[in-house]
Formats: C-alpha cells, sequence, structure tokens
C-alpha cells in the first residue's frame, strides 16, 4: 500500500510492514538525500508519537517500526496504523518547512588506520589493474578522501561510506569469498566499506584495519554511525602489529 505523494514535501510513503513504513526520498545516493533523510530522522527523534520504537536511515530511504498496539489505540487521526503514521508524518513534514534546519552536532569524524595491499588487500592489484591505475595510485584516492557513513547494514556495524573517488570504481567479485577477515576495507562500485566481522563478501579487498569497528559489549556497539565522516589513513605491517601488542 502506498499513500499519493504531495508535491509539498519531499518524500512518499509505503507500508514496509505490519509495523512499519518507509519514507521514499529518491532513487539514486546523494550528499543531499542523506542530508533530507538525516535532519528528518533526528525531527521524528525529537518529536515522537505512541508507540515510536526505532528508525532505520539508507541510501535513499528511512524506515520507521513501532507498536501495532499502541498506534492502533492512540488518537492520532486515521482508520489504521498505516494511516495514522503517515498523516502524522506528513504534518510533521509540514511542519519542518516552516522551521530553521538544526545542525547535527553528533556527527564524528572517525580516522581509520589501514594497512594496504599484500595478505590484508588481496584485491589491490586488481583494482589498479582494472583502473588503468598504479597501486600507490590506488592508495592515495582511496585514503586522501572524506568519506561519510550512509547506513549500516548488511552485518551489525558494517557502514556503508560515500564520497570515493569514481576513478577507483569496480565491480564486485564475480563469486564471492565464503570468510572475510573482520576489520577488511574493500571497495563494490562507487562504495567503499569496512567488514566489522568475519563473514562471507564479494567485496574488492583494498586493505585491513587492526581496529575493533563491532564491540557487543559496549554500550554503542557500532564504532561508526550514519552521519559520521570518515578518513583512512595508511599504516604499515609494523604499525599494524603494534595495534595487538
Amino acid at each position: 500500500m502506498r499513500s499519493p505523494i504531495n508535491s509539498a514535501i519531499s518524500f512518499g510513503i509505503y507500508s514496509l510492514s505490519e509495523q512499519s513504513v518507509t519514507l521514499e526520498f529518491g532513487h539514486e545516493i546523494s550528499e543531499e538525500l542523506h542530508h533530507q533523510i538525516s535532519s528528518f530522522d533526528r525531527l521524528i527523534h525529537s518529536n515522537t508519537f505512541a508507540g515510536f520504537k526505532t528508525t532505520v536511515p539508507a541510501y535513499s530511504t528511512l524506515s520507521i517500526f513501532y507498536d501495532i498496539l499502541e498506534v492502533s489505540q492512540s488518537d492520532m487521526p486515521g482508520e489504521d496504523c498505516f494511516t495514522k503514521v503517515s498523516n502524522y508524518l506528513h504534518q510533521l513534514q509540514s511542519e519542518q518547512l516552516t522551521q530553521p534546519n538544526t545542525p547535527n552536532n553528533s556527527i564524528t569524524n572517525i580516522t581509520i588506520p589501514t594497512c594496504y595491499g599484500g595478505e590484508y588487500g588481496e584485491d589491490i592489484a586488481e583494482v589498479a589493474q582494472l583502473n588503468n591505475l598504479s597501486i600507490d595510485e590506488v592508495i592515495s584516492l582511496h585514503s586522501t578522501a572524506i568519506y561519510k557513513v550512509y547506513m549500516i547494514g548488511f552485518v551489525p556495524g558494517f557502514a556503508y561510506l560515500g564520497g570515493m573517488d569514481q576513478r577507483l570504481a569496480t565491480p564486485r567479485k564475480p563469486s564471492p569469498r565464503k570468510a572475510i577477515p573482520a576489520g577488511s576495507v574493500g571497495i563494490a562500485g562507487e562504495q567503499t566499506g569496512i567488514y566489522p566481522l568475519e563473514t562471507p563478501g564479494g567485496w574488492q579487498l583494498l586493505g585491513r584495519t587492526p581496529i575493533k569497528l563491532f564491540d557487543a559489549n559496549k554500550a554503542q556497539p557500532s564504532l561508526l554511525k550514519a552521519g559520521d565522516q570518515v578518513k583512512f589513513q595508511p599504516i604499515d605491517h609494523n604499525q599494524f602489529n603494534q595495534y595487538h601488542q
């Protein structure tokens, strides 16, 4: 079920499940969409409705999860949960258009030390060859960019990073590996990311970081969150090993 898209707002709404809806802001990966999604995400969290549970931002969407019993018993206008939540979100968006946008003060700048190539970056030579670059050029292009965390997904703590130099864009591996070590830094298409846990995957591996990206025992298990800015810092094997001493 999909609601009509009001020309006065910047998203459409559709039902994701009985207990969630998704706001669709567009169909591409862009800084502007990320800004809209982040701004509205903050607005929802500061203006929650009865039954609200959490949100999950993505590249071009924002999913909102809620308790259907609490929503159905609320005094929000609408005949069913989808309509009640949709009406509330449309109203919230209308109010946002008349208010100044507040900056996101929770953004963190994080440097990720990374050992490129060798046993840690098995695909760096292939990436260089496919893009008519030297290995040193691949490292330089990848480590000088400033990336933004657009979303967390795939596995806990896996951050999808936008902002990679298009000269590095490389397709995924034809056949995914059965196990990629935690901390592996890879690229797929125009994205780069870091595997927080050992898992199967098909991204092209450039290197590995010795720092832990996900720790279930911490209050905030994931080191990275949507909106954070990330920079990769090249290190050598000796520096990599020192992190584990």
